[in-house]
């Protein structure tokens, strides 16, 4: 096999591989957790999920950690650099904690947090939104090891997309019923349309609610045997991800893992493909001799995040929601310079950008048009 800058073609499509195992049977995590951060030449890592609305950070198929070190994460996790990163954030883009070195040092974050338990560096990246929860993955390096470097920081990258496409589908999914031996009556019962394909997109099977949304005939449509979006720029889009989904499970490919099927009149829904040729996910769907599994899905209800439309809206900065969001639980310039671990100047300084991105002249202003700002309508274009 070729080797990528020491990194085998072979190691990563298997772990590429390992990654798909968990969309369909979660406790494969822990597992692939280590491989992603093995690839990675990281000594901790795992998945963890952010609670918004009730303040709280668990932590998913950790390890490299000591117990101390993660409830001070979590008591601190809203004032960490991540927080306001994961939400300005797209989902699979990777943040480096020793990007801003020097900055990273000199936080209270860091001397509080990381220092004490010797961890040097970490790179995560959001992988999965729903409301007000969402999940990010994350590598560590700790004790004397050098900071991740493009190699590292590249291969998470790589990895990112289809950690995001595994996270959505097992959100999406009730996993216990494909658990199940009565494979096809269970998958009637799933809520999302399921449509299994042979590798050029000729559906072998599809659940009841894939054939109301076919029969809704808004969006999606039959045609010679294949699934046909209505809108031309998605049907050519959906044969092409649907090929490269087949091809990720031969080469290791990252083809595109989500794309909008949209209606023409502002809705739609949002497709997700899982190839399932290899490993566990094949003896799932063995009954259907199918390639790869196309879930569609109306764009979830729930509203987004605190903060999160906001800041995409006024084109914030994470450091600058971070403040917002200190000065929305009530707190002074002071205080809430404080709780972040940066100087009354900072915080002024960053509410004065607020105030020119946003027009307004106070801070009552910005919190006012913060608590009554809500989007008018959802874009139901999926993240990329």
């Amino acid at each position: 096999m070729m080797d990528l800058d020491g990194v085998s073609a072979q190691a990563l499509s298997d772990t590429i591989g390992a990654i798909y195992d968990c969309a369909l049977d979660p406790q494969r995590w822990p597992d692939t957790c280590r491989k992603v951060a093995d690839l990675c030449e990281s000594t901790g890592g795992g998945i963890c999920v952010h609670d918004v609305r009730h303040v709280q950070n668990d932590q998913l198929f950790v390890f490299g950690y000591q117990s101390e070190f993660l409830e001070k994460l979590g008591s601190q996790y809203a004032k960490s650099p991540m927080a306001a990163a994961d939400i300005v954030a797209n989902l699979g883009d990777v943040n480096v904690l020793s990007t801003n070195h020097n900055e990273l040092v000199e936080s209270r974050f860091y001397r509080e947090v990381l220092e004490p338990f010797g961890l040097m560096d970490m790179m995560w990246f959001p992988a999965l939104r729903t409301g007000a929860r969402m999940a990010s993955m994350h590598a560590s390096r700790k004790d004397k090891a050098p900071r991740y470097q493009q190699l590292e920081i590249g291969l998470f990258k790589l990895l990112s997309p289809h950690v995001c496409r595994a996270l959505t589908i097992s959100d999406a999914l009730d996993i216990r019923t494909l658990r199940s031996e009565m494979l096809e009556k269970t998958v009637d019962a799933l809520t999302a349309g399921v449509f299994l394909t042979d590798r050029v997109g000729r559906i072998v099977y599809m659940n009841l609610t894939a054939e109301r949304q076919v029969k809704a005939g808004a969006s999606l449509r039959i045609l010679n045997s294949r699934l046909d979006p209505v809108d031309p720029a998605a049907s050519a889009a959906l044969s092409i991800a649907i090929e490269r989904a087949a091809a990720d499970d031969d080469d290791g490919g990252s083809g595109q893992h989500s794309l909008a099927i949209p209606n023409g009149n502002g809705a739609g829904y949002v497709a997700t493909l899982l190839p399932v040729q290899r490993g566990h996910r094949r003896d799932i769907v063995a009954p259907f001799a199918a390639s790869v599994a196309v879930f569609v899905q109306d764009p979830i209800d729930a509203p987004l995040m605190p903060g999160e439309a906001f800041a995409r809206l006024h084109k914030l900065t994470g450091g600058e929601l971070r403040v917002l969001l200190a000065l929305a639980q009530g707190l002074g310039a002071r205080e809430a310079g404080d709780m972040l671990g940066i100087g009354e100047p900072t915080v002024r300084t960053h509410l004065q950008h607020m105030f020119a991105k946003t027009q307004t002249l106070r801070q009552a202003d910005l919190l006012r048009l913060l608590h009554t700002s809500t989007p008018a309508v959802r874009d139901p274009r999926p993240p990329v």
